[in-house]
């Protein structure tokens, strides 16, 4: 895997990333770093932290926020024009995620289930009575072609689209964690990205059509993004867009099919679909952690903070902090969300930076493992212990889950 080895690693984050134990089922990790205390300092000097409390805090602090040229201490190098509205502080972010906010609207995205409902069920049907991969045949296609589809991307670019978004997934990894090809890759698969939505932006200002890219390249009360914020909010898009729900679909087919008793729950209520898929965003969310920098001099926890540290929230934990779910915070309860009580998990974040395309992530996963398992699905390979994962760490995601559906 590209990151075995990666000299230092431990040091930095407190676990190493590449060892396959942590691949196969980081929570036993993060529960030991619970164990180490509420807030714990590694060796290089990062934060961390596994308490629900502290990451909730921490999201809705705005003495926390990110650096103003978007880098972290060697987390990550600057990324100057090229940042989004995800890597941004009030007032740069307020702005930009408000004209985002009006194109791409809650309404937008559950006009879009009839056609999220089609695809899916064009993709699963050939499927039956051979072998096919969730990843590669369901997961990775859906929301390529969904968000292609709202941008205005002809549809002989999709590959090209996916190839990007892997490669820009990849990217937001720590630096430090990446081999010089992927951060070469991810930088020639921005400049593609760029080169290619500039002139497709520039063919919607001209002749607007009914899509999101015509939306976003619009005038909203005289506020416009500017040619470098629309390529940044498009990157965005794409990854978030994606790769958020290719690991959902594929973190939730796994964990149903190693919880028989779940996976029946799962099919005997067919109506409880959105429940279902919140447990399943606690259980292994598609986001395992996420960084900020103290803005000033904080105190959290107890423990003084300075002013440009960082601070490392392992949201994929906090979903376990027996604080926040005392009731079996290791075990999959797909009803665990019927009770209106039960804490908000982190898969999304929280705070200004809530994640803009939940409700998308939320409608393609569910319509995908409703429609998955309404079938007779079996692992392909027999068995389910040793899936594949991609080498991600901020994404946690399988690299193929090969099954079969029988007729």
């Amino acid at each position: 895997m590209a990151t075995t080895g990666v000299p230092g690693a431990r040091a930095i984050l407190g676990f190493d990333p590449s060892d396959p134990a942590f691949r196969a089922d980081p929570y036993a990790e993060y529960r030991r770093t619970a164990e180490a205390g509420t807030l714990t300092r590694t060796e290089a000097g990062l934060w961390v932290t596994a308490s629900y409390g502290l990451c909730e805090s921490v999201l809705r602090d705005q003495r926390f926020g990110h650096r103003p040229d978007g880098s972290g201490a060697g987390w990550r190098r600057s990324a100057g024009a090229r940042r989004s509205f995800l890597t941004m502080d009030p007032p740069d972010h307020t702005r930009l995620r408000r004209l985002v906010g009006r194109a791409f609207t809650p309404r937008l995205v559950e006009r879009l289930r009839p056609r999220v409902e089609q695809v899916v069920h064009d993709l699963l049907a050939d499927t039956a009575d051979h072998s096919f991969d969730v990843i590669a045949d369901l997961a990775h296609p859906l929301p390529v072609i969904i968000i292609s589809e709202l941008l205005g991307v002809p549809a002989e670019d999709r590959e090209r689209f996916r190839g990007w978004s892997d490669a820009l997934a990849r990217g937001l990894d720590p630096d430090f964690l990446l081999p010089p090809d992927d951060l070469a890759r991810r930088d020639e698969a921005r400049a593609e990205f760029g080169v290619y939505f500039r002139e497709l932006a520039a063919r919607r200002r001209a002749e607007p059509r009914d899509d999101l890219l015509s939306a976003l390249t619009a005038s909203h009360d005289g506020e416009a993004l500017t040619e470098a914020e629309l390529l940044a909010t498009c990157v965005l898009l794409l990854v978030a867009g994606h790769e958020t729900t290719v690991n959902l679909i594929g973190n939730g087919a796994l964990a149903l099919l190693r919880h028989p008793e779940q996976l029946a729950w799962f099919r005997d209520h067919p109506g409880d679909t959105a429940v279902a898929i919140e447990e399943l965003l606690r259980y292994d969310p598609p986001v395992q952690f996420t960084v900020r920098a103290a803005l000033e001099d904080v105190v959290l926890a107890g423990t003084p903070i300075r002013a440009g540290e960082l601070v490392l929230l392992l949201t994929g934990a906090a979903n376990r902090d027996p604080a926040a779910f005392p009731e079996r915070p290791d075990e999959l309860d797909l009803g665990r969300y019927a009770n209106a009580e039960t804490a908000r998990h982190l898969a999304f974040g929280l705070g200004i930076h809530y994640c803009l395309g939940a409700p998308l992530a939320r409608l393609e996963g569910g319509v995908a493992l409703r429609e998955l398992f309404a079938r007779d699905v079996v692992p392909a390979d027999g068995g389910l212990d040793e899936p594949s994962y991609r080498d991600n760490i901020v994404l946690r995601g399988l690299a193929g889950l090969p099954l079969a559906i029988r007729a």
